[in-house]
């Protein structure tokens, strides 16, 4: 019995390595010569990046990390995903061409369509169907349909990426956009995956925290989270994590990517806000994690301390990877947002959000009256 069992574990073992070093959805290594190259950065130390808290993520140890994927995979949650196809607004493409304003498009969870003093951008463009390294290892996106397909985005001139997550950077997107995309921005190490997907390491910008960059006449900042990163075992925390901001003269948009709550937030507010808009995590929250996914009362908070004008709540609304209601995110952060005077704008997958617009309301689309339209 006992060398049945070895052989098993042999097997799994020899299988995961396998399929880890040739299945191209994990993504490339971080080499020496880039090890080296980011000893410069203070949030870097031991070949592995650092929160502000550097007790952030807390190690779990394997019998913990056991544990939790254990009960995320075997409690059953009321209402954990839509029970129907969530609809999307179809957008009009050609009307946002001809427009001089800032527009931009959500496509659920944290991916965004982005246009700005002309420039088009995407902002961490998952768009595939399972946020997982293979088809079998994830369940559905709540939208099997986009607002706009790939195969009918317009050049896009810049794609940024705040973390390597298979929910936030998915290779068949990476790949389907390749012959469309101008420029990468991303935090220090991302370019490992691009490039082992084929990508020019000169159309690929690396940035630290605080560093910032220029999109045409677009301010592009990199800007501190609290998270994590890693795509397979061993290579935890290999690559950075971040927020970002993009600004013009008269507008300034924060994006939070993946991020707990922490003092960054206030520190980012007092350097670049106020924002007209922050896209503000809220979804795939829980207790067990909370340093490293904010709770949805955070999240308002957050958007208080880094002085913005309304928060929108993103990473919600595209795949379960939580514990929760689906639509808990978007009641309990407008609660929260009220309790606070802070507007809190809640479009549908697929609308024109115009930036220079005052915060206004929309219809609670996620409610079943209207989802049974």
């Amino acid at each position: 019995m006992l060398w049945t069992i070895l052989t098993i574990i042999i097997i799994l073992v020899a299988f995961y390595f396998l399929f880890v070093n040739y299945y191209p959805t994990f993504g490339g290594d971080v080499n020496d010569d880039k090890q080296r190259l980011y000893q410069s950065s203070s949030n870097y130390s031991d070949q592995k990046f650092r929160n502000i808290d550097a007790s952030v993520p807390a190690e779990l140890g394997l019998s913990k990390t056991l544990g939790l994927a254990y009960k995320f995979f075997t409690t059953k949650v009321p209402n954990g995903a839509p029970l129907n196809d969530l609809k999307v607004i179809k957008v009009d493409l050609e009307h946002i061409k001809k427009q001089d304003s800032t527009q931009l498009i959500w496509f659920g969870h944290s991916a965004f369509y982005l246009k700005m003093n002309g420039k088009h951008i995407l902002i961490d463009p998952m768009f595939g169907k399972v946020a997982a390294p293979h088809p079998w290892l994830g369940a559905n996106r709540f939208n099997s349909h986009l607002p706009i397909e790939i195969k009918d985005l317009p050049d896009i001139d810049a794609v940024i990426i705040s973390h390597d997550h298979y929910d936030h950077l998915d290779y068949d997107s990476i790949k389907a956009l390749k012959e469309k995309v101008s420029h990468y921005y991303v935090p220090l190490g991302v370019s490992v995956h691009l490039e082992a997907w084929g990508i020019k390491a000169n159309a690929i910008t690396e940035l630290d925290w605080w560093q910032e960059t220029v999109i045409g006449d677009l301010q592009l900042i990199c800007t501190p989270a609290q998270h994590f990163s890693g795509r397979k075992i061993g290579a935890e925390q290999s690559t950075l994590w971040s927020s970002w901001i993009l600004q013009n003269n008269d507008e300034s948009l924060f994006f939070s990517g993946d991020s707990g709550y922490s003092t960054h937030f206030k520190s980012i507010g007092e350097k670049y806000g106020p924002f007209d808009l922050a896209l503000m995590e809220c979804g795939q929250y829980n207790e067990m994690w909370s340093d490293i996914h904010m709770m949805p009362e955070e999240t308002a908070q957050a958007g208080v301390d880094l002085n913005a004008r309304a928060i929108m709540p993103i990473h919600w609304a595209g795949f379960k990877l939580a514990l929760h209601d689906w639509r808990d995110p978007v009641e309990r952060v407008t609660t929260a947002g009220n309790a606070l005077s802070l507007p809190v704008i809640t479009p549908q997958i697929g609308a024109v959000i115009h930036l220079n617009d005052s915060p206004r309301e929309f219809r609670k689309w996620w409610k079943k009256d209207f989802l049974e339209e």
